[in-house]
């Protein structure tokens, strides 16, 4: 029997006694002018870069895009193909294939994150980066609770009894790891040996049983099944470079190791010209010299392509400044003095520059 009102009474406006339907109906407008029906969410997007946080109301779709676009990886721009390339390339994809995380271990330089972005870019699926350092924590990888809402709700329903309800509300938001496990993203960890090995005891259970845990999180949210189209490429600088740790060997044995050394000397030729566009004569000049004094030197100082790139640069910014008088051999002292530790040291590879451009 529905509902009729013989007596309307009315209280500042509003009426007193309503129907269910009507309360119903009442709410769904004050929902709407609050904007609680709006599909938009605020959410946090943090920048690697900088860190700062900043809030914004955003579609669930939009709000991916942007999580995604905070850990874009670098381009691989002038990327070379010779053989010996892509027989390091063939070997990657095979292993990424067959379903193991790679690590690529090899001296700096020698073009690992090169290769690791290339590889990943042709896989086909989006790619998340990250950079391991020594305050890396396991948060920065699989993500966090980024914020704390609070809702009040006061019912008058009658006009002298009033009810508060306060309701606190967590937003989740997910980093790199996390977002490639859900959803079938490639990672890419780079420097991945700088992280402290507590901080990657997550990766464990990613690469052996295919589940990835959130520590703090409860019930079924804690777990995420990992996504069959999930990759992940590791790079490493050898053990004998400073400020780096050991993984875990429990870790290690849960990934296929690739070492990369320095290419060729044809392909660190071409990678010169790509990434330059100095003549042939020139790139081989300076490739000749950075490869003598790399014979010479000790592992954690010699000079890798990124070297031989550096000096061909300078050569070309040299050609167009004519108010400069800096002789080449004075560049290929400035770019291998970075790893020096004393005069003495400056000294011997003053040295070796002379004799190797003699």
């Amino acid at each position: 029997m529905p509902y009729i009102e013989s007596h309307p009474r009315r209280v500042r406006g509003d009426a007193v006694h309503m129907t269910a339907s009507e309360k119903k109906a009442s709410e769904m407008a004050h929902n709407s002018e609050a904007g609680l029906n709006n599909p938009c969410i605020q959410v946090r997007i943090r920048s690697p870069a900088n860190m700062d946080c900043s809030y914004e109301l955003i579609s669930e779709e939009a709000r991916h895009k942007a999580i995604e676009e905070a850990f874009l990886t670098p381009e691989a721009n002038h990327f070379i193909s010779t053989p010996e390339v892509m027989e390091m390339e063939n070997r990657l994809s095979l292993w990424l294939q067959a379903g193991y995380p790679v690590h690529l271990i090899g001296p700096t330089g020698c073009g690992k994150t090169s290769l690791a972005v290339h590889v990943a870019k042709g896989l086909g699926r989006p790619v998340v980066w990250i950079n391991g350092d020594e305050a890396i924590t396991t948060s920065d990888l699989i993500g966090g609770y980024s914020q704390m809402q609070s809702e009040s709700v006061r019912d008058n329903y009658v006009h002298n009894v009033f009810k508060t309800k306060d309701t606190m509300k967590i937003e989740w938001v997910d980093n790199p790891l996390s977002l490639a496990c859900k959803y079938g993203y490639t990672l890419i960890y780079n420097e991945f040996s700088r992280t402290k090995p507590a901080s990657n005891n997550v990766l464990l259970s990613v690469f052996e049983e295919g589940i990835l845990e959130l520590p703090t999180k409860f019930g079924e949210d804690r777990y995420i099944k990992v996504h069959p189209d999930f990759k992940a490429i590791l790079t490493s600088n050898s053990i004998e470079y400073a400020g780096i740790h050991r993984p875990q060997d429990a870790l290690l044995d849960r990934m296929v190791g690739i070492y990369a050394d320095y290419y060729g000397y044809e392909t660190e030729v071409r990678i010169v010209m790509e990434h330059t566009g100095i003549s042939q004569d020139k790139a081989e000049k300076i490739v000749q010299i950075i490869r003598s004094i790399r014979e010479k030197l000790p592992d954690a100082q010699k000079p890798g392509t990124r070297a031989c790139i550096m000096i061909a640069k300078g050569l070309q910014t040299l050609k167009d400044r004519e108010d400069l008088a800096i002789d080449f051999k004075q560049l290929c002292i400035d770019v291998i003095a970075n790893k020096t530790c004393s005069p003495r040291d400056m000294e011997e590879k003053k040295r070796l520059v002379m004799e190797s451009a003699a």
